[in-house]
């Protein structure tokens, strides 16, 4: 009798709550999954980034034509850049240089090898378009492990898609590190500092006033 009669309390405590008007109500957006989603700043437009031909100074014929493409497509997806002919207003060109290509043996026997890797090493620079003043440079390395056969002619195949395994690599690689570079905010610190005289193009500084 006491429980049944205590609940009876209660209820017309809620009914005279209502008909008072008093309401609960939860307000805001409520509890998320993770906690509160964070607000983001927003990014400054994408840099109009040029890539230019690239030199190659191994024995890899036409791999620079590769890599240069693997590059545009690293940095088009990954580097928070807009990639643009280098007549099309771009605030950046990005120029590089294939450096190395190494063959270097992993596993052999005294008449055959098994195994082999190819280590490239390519250097990139980005400059400023208008001023033509370095702003990034990078030395990036890609590595790849191929078997070897019996099949000379199979074995060449299987070092091509090494070699583009590795130009990949290095493609992404550098894509990475130039997100980075954007996302601290340090390209902006480049852009904007004060370009000395010498450094215009040009390179004539303008001449000291008359004493």
């Amino acid at each position: 009798m006491r429980r049944s009669f205590l609940l009876l309390v209660l209820c017309l405590s809620a009914m005279n709550l209502a008909a008072c008007g008093y309401q609960f109500r939860v307000q805001g957006a409520g509890p998320t999954v993770g906690g509160a989603p964070e607000q983001t700043a927003k990014r400054a437009q994408a840099p109009r980034l040029a890539i230019l031909p690239i030199a190659n100074s191994t024995y890899e014929p036409n791999f620079e034509i590769k890599l240069a493409n693997y590059l545009r497509r690293e940095f088009s997806a990954g580097a928070g850049a807009e990639i643009v002919g280098p007549s099309g207003g771009a605030d950046l060109f990005l120029s590089g240089q294939i450096m190395q290509i190494l063959l270097p043996t992993l596993s052999f026997d005294q008449t055959t090898t098994f195994e082999s890797r190819v280590e490239m090493l390519v250097s990139v620079r980005i400059e400023d378009a208008k001023t033509k003043r370095l702003v990034w440079s990078q030395v990036a390395k890609g590595t790849s492990e191929f078997f070897l056969t019996q099949d000379l002619q199979f074995n060449r195949v299987l070092q091509n898609r090494a070699l583009e395994q590795a130009g990949r690599f290095v493609a992404e690689d550098l894509a990475s590190r130039f997100l980075l570079f954007l996302d601290t905010g340090e390209l902006d610190k480049m852009l904007k500092r004060p370009v000395k005289a010498e450094a215009l193009p040009g390179g004539n500084a303008p001449p000291e006033p008359a004493r």
